[in-house]
């Protein structure tokens, strides 16, 4: 395992404001991350009539995927963000294929998970880059400082198109404003639950595909009869609100 480059107070600070971290360094050693990107490759050759971008908690299914999220070089950077006490989410392969790749509207993750949690702001995701995400690929952008509320109004759009069925009403955001989260593989994005991102299709012919690995603060609970067949783990620290982690 390689050492943790730990985040700066400036960084910390600059996430706490903007909503997202550009965390441009290799998470992972090159063992370490071409091993994840066979396990991925296993699970797209294996996914039936799964669309490619559909390979959600696939760590329900493989436990091997446990030990790169609840690894060291995950949680020394989430906890500086969330703090010590730390319960594992979700997991999601992204996979946007060459030309085909369907567009990510937007959205707020809070806003999928509404009813789900007791609180909603100590929840980051860390998207880590398997292929290289480019602009010209469809990597992701988010509205910067969009952070506060995590609930905003939403609209249907095309879902043959679109990784989801519902976007963020366009009249309510300025898209002049978005940031483009531009990775080499094996580096990552950090962002919070709330923010405003999204991303467009993919038209080039090179593959983007990201593992979204998504931790929560255990001060907030998870609330069992709205999360049914839903599997948490405790990757760090204690449990401080009593959910229903099953390795606890």
């Amino acid at each position: 395992m390689m050492g943790t480059v730990k985040l700066s107070a400036d960084e910390v600070e600059f996430y706490k404001k903007n909503g997202y971290l550009l965390y441009n360094k290799q998470v992972f050693n090159p063992e370490q991350l071409q091993e994840l990107t066979q396990i991925f490759e296993e699970h797209l050759e294996q996914k039936g009539s799964k669309l490619s971008d559909e390979l959600d908690v696939p760590h329900f299914r493989d436990e091997r995927l446990l030990s790169y999220l609840m690894s060291d070089e995950v949680l020394d950077v989430v906890e500086a963000l969330i703090g010590p006490n730390i319960g594992l989410w979700s997991s999601h392969f992204i996979c946007k294929d060459p030309f085909t790749g369907r567009a990510t509207p937007w959205h707020e993750d809070s806003a999928y998970w509404e009813g789900r949690l007791t609180s909603y702001d100590k929840i980051v995701t860390l998207w880590l880059a398997l292929d290289r995400s480019w602009r010209e690929n469809g990597c992701m952008r988010v509205i910067p400082g969009t952070h506060s509320s995590g609930f905003s109004e939403y609209e249907e759009v095309d879902a043959s198109g679109n990784l989801f069925p519902t976007q963020i009403k366009k009249d309510s955001l300025d898209e002049t404003k978005a940031v483009y989260f531009e990775l080499e593989q094996g580096e990552c994005s950090l962002h919070d639950s709330r923010i405003i991102h999204g991303a467009t299709p993919n038209t080039s012919p090179y593959r983007r595909c990201g593992y979204t690995m998504r931790f929560f603060s255990t001060e907030a609970r998870v609330i069992p009869e709205r999360n049914e067949g839903f599997k948490i783990w405790l990757a760090r620290g204690r449990d401080i609100a009593g959910s229903p982690f099953i390795n606890v």
